[in-house]
């Protein structure tokens, strides 16, 4: 969805619901990730189901290959900043020396692996396995790396965790703000 403008979007009445706070939020990351080359799909928004209510998504512009490296969830009682990523151990040395709004989200319980079963040839698709201070972590990539009632304070530091996994000279185009 190019030249979409996300002010607008967020001023129609269904998307009412989401506060202030997060609309400045959504607004001030669509524009860090518009500088960066990524941007919302297609009508910028989905039906969020488990998610939310709906939920941005936020893939390479210009790209027809979509990888997705970024959703906000729109729910009811806020929104969330979910970031995906892989080859988790690759990174090891940023997240070890993250903030601990960053860290926490590789290795605090939320997301940790149940075994559900959908053991498959070797080990289970979704889950992500890697260690952080010398611990060893499975979590499911159905529901990890969430940053709940993202604070603009930290964008930032969101930012650069995206760039970390993301980031070339390539897609930043000389851009990191």
């Amino acid at each position: 969805m190019t030249g979409y403008d996300i002010k607008q979007l967020l001023e129609e009445p269904r998307f009412d619901f989401v506060n202030v706070d997060g609309k400045v939020f959504i607004i001030a990351f669509d524009a860090a990730m518009l500088n960066r080359g990524w941007g919302l799909e297609m009508s910028g928004h989905y039906k969020g189901y488990m998610w939310g209510r709906c939920m941005l998504i936020y893939n390479k512009l210009g790209v027809k290959a979509k990888k997705v490296p970024a959703r906000i969830y729109l729910r009811d009682n806020g929104i969330a900043l979910r970031l995906f990523f892989s080859n988790i151990d690759k990174h090891r040395a940023y997240i070890d020396n993250s903030p601990f709004h960053i860290k926490y989200v590789f290795t605090g319980a939320h997301g940790n692996c149940g075994h559900c079963g959908i053991e498959r040839e070797g080990g289970c698709k979704h889950r992500k396995i890697y260690t952080i201070d010398g611990n060893v972590y499975e979590k499911c990539d159905g529901s990890v790396f969430e940053f709940w009632q993202p604070d603009l304070e930290k964008l930032t530091d969101y930012l650069a965790l995206f760039d970390e996994f993301y980031a070339s000279k390539r897609n930043l185009g000389g851009q990191t703000t």
